[in-house]
């Protein structure tokens, strides 16, 4: 995990207003913790949640319990979005279309949003025995998020993971009802 933030992160311009996404128990947080200004991590898990916003109280981090389908943030709230081996453990390939549409919600005009995730392998099914698992061809989702009215900066491969690279353009004028998928959905107060 410690070599994928670098390589995930390599040619990315955060900004100062980052949102990660399934931070778990807080190993990427550590890191980009000291790289940016402010930092808002959503974990749906109130367990990993409260432990690392114990550990993290007094710090530059924020932590949200929340599920990334359903973000409780407002429109164009942050400047950038990271995922790093989370979007696999989204429970369908709708589901993860809607987290999409919400991180392009989220993010402001020109936002960037990067990670990267785990390839399928029988590595990757027996680690997830009994865990949700639901891979991420990294070969289709340039696609996916074009679909949710991304601009694609690139997508790389590896044996092991592939990394990707997309922004929210600048200026996509979209009526209410072009928005991907329920992205259009005021944050919940």
């Amino acid at each position: 995990m410690r070599q994928r933030v670098p390589w995930a992160l390599a040619t990315a311009e955060l900004g100062d207003r980052v949102l990660e996404l399934g931070p778990g128990p807080g190993l990427t947080t550590d890191m980009l913790r000291r790289q940016v200004k402010s930092l808002t991590a959503i974990e749906v898990d109130p367990t990993l949640a409260g432990l690392l916003g114990a550990r993290l109280h007094d710090s530059n981090v924020r932590i949200v319990i929340g599920d990334a389908t359903e973000m409780p943030f407002p429109d164009e709230e942050f400047s950038a979005v990271v995922s790093f081996t989370m979007l696999h453990h989204v429970s369908s390939t709708a589901l993860q279309d809607r987290l999409l549409a919400q991180v392009w919600r989220v993010l402001e005009p020109g936002g960037i949003f990067v990670g990267s995730d785990s390839r399928q392998s029988w590595v990757m099914r027996i680690i997830h025995l009994g865990d949700t698992l639901v891979p991420i061809d990294p070969d289709t989702f340039s696609t996916r998020l074009q679909t949710a009215h991304f601009e694609v900066l690139g997508i790389e491969k590896n044996a092991h993971a592939f990394r990707f690279h997309a922004r929210r353009p600048t200026s996509l004028s979209l009526a209410p009802a072009d928005i991907p998928g329920d992205a259009r959905l005021n944050a919940r107060s």
